[in-house]
């Protein structure tokens, strides 16, 4: 289906869209509503689950699950680009080696094989699906996250060490902090001259500490990111029902930014006019945003079903809109 075409800001023509899994990939597609001259996805590299996992523990490649998803976010919006997103989306059954695997890795890892260079890969599914813009890792080489998680033991104030991605964004105790493992790793060069060029730069919405926090762990791109031109947006979750975040406020989504990344400078959250906070929680949400230089923006964001009930998912639509309008006002 053809996504509402819209028209871009004139002061806006390069979009950076930082994140991972289905969070970016509902950025990207409002990007792609927008047809930005220039479109970039920076994306995590951390992935040890599924598909992505079996081939970094084999192959020794960058899992390529959330830069999959990233291409086909920006798959021309037409017949023909459709059959390539659901080629590459595509997942084998039955029980063989093949099982599990997206049709799109293997062709990623395939690629990275010939050209002997991921990021080359990445372009050259782009030119095959006629892609809008262009998907950039986040570091040249896999990483691992490793996270202090509470709640795990009889005693609340011990904490557990957790390593991996699916471990992480799975656990039912309450994740403290992560990290990076290697340690401060050194960020892909085309990742940050796309920051550097930006007009427009996203963080969020996803899994804030396996999608999202792990930018902010490369201190390259936090350097970038808080010294850009750009008009920098922090797009808040839609709740805060996913296991690693039950029960955070959004007050608390920022501290965990800036805990991770104390330097780390924006100019506005984007928050759902439907998120459950009061004028109390506003108050705090502001002061914590200020803390980061960044103004609190409430607009309408979300996605609803058929029914009228609402998802937990950003509409492409609305939130290029909403996008818009802080390129306008800005």
């Amino acid at each position: 289906m053809t996504s509402e075409l819209l028209s871009a800001p004139d002061n806006v023509n390069s979009i950076v869209c930082l994140g991972g899994g289905h969070g970016l990939f509902q950025t990207l597609r409002a990007a792609r509503c927008l047809r930005f001259p220039e479109i970039k996805a920076i994306v995590t590299v951390a992935d040890d689950g599924g598909s992505s996992g079996r081939i970094r523990r084999e192959l020794g490649h960058i899992p390529p699950g959330d830069l999959r998803m990233a291409l086909c976010a920006l798959a021309r919006d037409d017949d023909e680009g459709e059959l390539w997103e659901n080629v590459l989306q595509h997942r084998f059954g039955g029980t063989g080696a093949l099982a599990g695997h997206a049709v799109g890795n293997l062709l990623i890892s395939g690629l990275t094989d010939v050209l002997g260079s991921e990021t080359e890969a990445l372009d050259a599914v782009a030119r095959l699906t006629r892609s809008y813009g262009r998907v950039i890792p986040m570091c040249p080489q896999p990483l691992d996250i490793e996270a202090e998680v509470a709640g795990l033991a009889d005693d609340p104030r011990i904490m557990r060490m957790l390593r991996g991605q699916v471990a992480i964004a799975t656990t039912p105790g309450e994740v403290r902090r992560v990290r990076l493992i290697p340690e401060q790793p050194a960020a892909s060069p085309e990742a940050l001259e796309a920051i550097a060029n930006a007009d427009l730069i996203t963080l969020g919405p996803g899994s804030w500490f396996s999608s999202v926090i792990p930018h902010l762990l490369v201190p390259e791109i936090v350097e970038a990111i808080s010294s850009a031109r750009a008009l920098r947006v922090v797009v808040l979750n839609l709740s805060n029902t996913q296991l690693e975040t039950t029960g955070f406020s959004m007050e608390r989504h920022i501290h965990m930014l800036l805990q991770h990344a104390p330097g780390l400078r924006v100019d506005r959250v984007l928050v759902d006019k439907a998120s459950p906070i009061d004028s109390t929680d506003l108050t705090h949400l502001e002061r914590a945003a200020a803390s980061m230089g960044a103004m609190i923006v409430v607009d309408d964001v979300r996605e609803y079903a058929s029914d009228g009930l609402g998802t937990e998912r950003h509409s492409p639509e609305k939130l290029a809109q909403s996008l818009v309008r802080l390129c306008q006002n800005r």
